[in-house]
């Protein structure tokens, strides 16, 4: 009955943090989309006005993506199914002059095509919040800011709720 009890409040946390936390942050410096992922990037879209019709270069194509640009929409992603590795960097260099309101309508997938959630740091800049405590179950790589959500495995247990002792 403990096991059971300890799985079920590990399962509310771990799905508490997946509430509170988006997989991928972007921001933009200049011309470069930056972003910071706690996911493998398999692949990304976004609508924008015409300011991003040269985009190319950044992780995206390092890590062997077709990046295709439009006049009104960038996509990228791997024929090969390369991914974009988890942490941070400069996505896409836009090409032009974009500002936030000028790109809409993400869309970020990982591997095996699941959703990412994203979210746009506004003005460039400004803390990420999360677990920055690399002890943690729900350890953030991207958070640059503890926001207090840090969860731990019960003694004799590991992040996935398996025992851990030897007894």
């Amino acid at each position: 009955m403990k096991k059971i009890t300890n799985i079920m409040i590990l399962l509310s946390v771990f799905t508490l943090s997946f509430v509170f936390a988006q997989d991928v942050t972007l921001s933009l410096d200049g011309q470069n989309l930056n972003y910071v992922s706690t996911a493998d990037i398999a692949g990304w879209q976004f609508n924008h006005d015409g300011c991003a019709s040269g985009a190319g270069g950044g992780d995206s194509a390092a890590n062997g993506f077709t990046i295709s640009s439009s006049s009104s929409v960038v996509l990228a992603f791997s024929f090969s199914g390369t991914v974009i590795p988890a942490g941070s960097g400069t996505l896409v260099d836009l090409g032009g002059d974009c500002t936030e309101d000028s790109l809409s309508e993400w869309v970020f997938s990982g591997t095996g095509g699941t959703s990412l959630t994203y979210e746009f740091l506004s003005g460039g800049s400004g803390p990420v919040l999360g677990c920055t405590d690399s002890d943690a179950c729900n350890y953030s790589a991207g958070a640059t800011e503890d926001d207090g959500s840090c969860s731990y495995a019960e003694e004799n247990y590991d992040c996935d709720g398996n025992c851990t002792a030897d007894v």
